[in-house]
């Protein structure tokens, strides 16, 4: 297999049944020290107890597959490995998450980060993924995971704000409390002892205060009851991945756009955009004081939709979420008989893909249509991404502009400049956020959260001081 430097968010095949996982630094840095750990998840994508997590403590999984084998230091770098043994893996297993954390500081004063795949074989290079970071204490480098039989290996490059231990509690470990002491232990030495012998506080221990429930939106309350069920776990969940990147209380404008090109067909017709449009409405309902999302669609040419309103979610979802429609390929712009007030007319979007209109039209309204808060941009695509050149102008002339991009592949290929613009240099802040999944509908309401906000809060920070914000 030919080695391939990765991007954030691709994913390559994996032939070899023993891989090794290599976590690489630069010692002359002078930045904090860094351990590799292994989460070992099921297709829910938790850990089944607490011996699914492989770390310093706990070096060797019950089942053989996955061990930590330790640091070695060669010429200025050292590194720190895990071997996987893909085909010991027990059934109920469907992905290792590659994770790391530093001790005594951040991953932002850590330099020459890189996490190398190996054939454990034959030391052949797989892949390379080199990394960026900032305030994180904790990083998942990447995952192995399964797929139609086969492994595969996915690049993430998510940190947490919260150390090791919130890393390990957001996938189902249960991670002990250190008592308060003189001098704080930085947030990656939370975990101290194996996971095993860690123990929930007795019952008599007095319990926090609750934090105060999601707020409500005109109309919500009259959403069917599974509806309103989801949302308001959603809502908490955006909340807990905030709090985890250390941007509780941040507030924002939040605007949806949606590919519609013709290659997206079979993710309308099979509900997986609509799902999508209901899971980003609960980031709407916690980050945006009036609760209500900007909306486009896209494909040869952008159109806006209708605002995106909590209490009218059902009726938008049925009147908006739709792409190419009979008779395409028909000259003329006359609406298709049968529409609905405010529904666009989908042969005039078309069928390629020409992100940079959307991208130029949603720069223009957020300039005509100013707020006083950042603008976060959701972005879905399949890929199919060819207009690089007019796409990285777009954005770059957007870094002085009060709007982060986050981008989500939704399982093709060929994203182009957008899985490469977090290496682009020449900005003062970076302004685009990426990463792609094979099939969202399989990616767990809170890891998905997570993914989405990784990037966001560090962007307020940055623009904040830049004096964009």
């Amino acid at each position: 297999m030919t080695a391939r430097s990765m991007s954030k968010g691709s994913n390559l095949p994996v032939a070899p049944s023993v891989v090794r996982a290599e976590l690489s630094w630069s010692e002359r840095g002078g930045g904090p020290d860094v351990d590799a750990s292994a989460l070992l998840l099921t297709e829910s994508g938790r850990v089944r107890d607490d011996g699914d997590f492989v770390f310093y403590n706990q070096p060797r999984h019950t089942s053989g597959a996955v061990t930590h084998t330790g640091k070695r230091a060669v010429g200025g770098v050292m590194t720190d490995t895990l071997e996987v043994n893909l085909g010991a893996l027990e059934g109920g297993i469907a992905r290792v998450m590659l994770c790391a954390s530093a001790d005594g500081g951040t991953f932002g004063q850590v330099t020459g980060l890189t996490l190398r795949l190996l054939d454990a074989a034959g030391q052949t290079e797989i892949a390379r993924f080199e990394m960026t970071a900032g305030t994180e204490t904790a990083f998942i480098g990447g995952e192995l995971y399964r797929r139609q039989g086969s492994w595969k290996f996915r690049a993430v490059g998510q940190g947490y704000a919260s150390g090791l231990a919130g890393l390990a509690t957001d996938f189902g470990i249960t991670v002990d409390e250190e008592p308060p002491a003189a001098a704080a232990p930085p947030p990656a030495a939370a975990v101290t002892q194996p996971p095993a012998a860690v123990q929930p506080p007795p019952a008599s221990a007095a319990p926090s205060a609750p934090a105060p429930g999601p707020r409500l939106f005109k109309g919500e309350e009259q959403l069917p009851v599974d509806m309103r069920k989801r949302l308001s776990l959603r809502k908490e969940q955006v909340a807990v991945s905030l709090r985890k990147h250390g941007a509780t209380g941040v507030t924002a404008r939040v605007i949806l756009v949606l590919d519609a090109s013709g290659s997206m067909s079979f993710l309308y017709s099979g509900g997986v955009v609509t799902d999508v449009v209901e899971r980003m409405a609960a980031v709407a309902a916690q980050l945006d004081d009036d609760g209500e999302m900007q909306a486009w669609t896209f494909a040869s040419n952008p159109a806006r939709l209708p605002d995106l309103r909590l209490g009218e979610l059902p009726e938008w979802l049925r009147l908006h979420v739709r792409v190419g429609e009979i008779g395409l390929f028909r000259r003329g712009k006359k609406p298709r008989r049968g529409m609905e007030p405010g529904q666009v007319d989908m042969r005039a979007v078309g069928i390629q893909n020409e992100e940079q209109k959307a991208i130029a039209e949603v720069r223009a309204y957020v300039r005509e249509n100013p707020a006083p808060v950042g603008t976060l941009v959701l972005f879905f695509s399949d890929g199919g991404v060819y207009r690089d050149a007019a796409i990285e102008r777009e954005l770059r002339e957007a870094v002085e502009e009060p709007i982060f991009w986050q981008f989500v592949g939704l399982g093709r290929s060929n994203y182009g400049v957008l899985e490469r613009f977090d290496t682009l240099p020449g900005r003062r802040v970076d302004n685009v956020g990426f990463f792609a999944v094979d099939d969202i509908s399989t990616v767990p309401d809170q890891e998905l959260y997570d993914r989405l906000l990784s990037e966001f809060p560090s962007w307020i920070t940055a623009a904040g001081r830049a004096g964009i914000l």
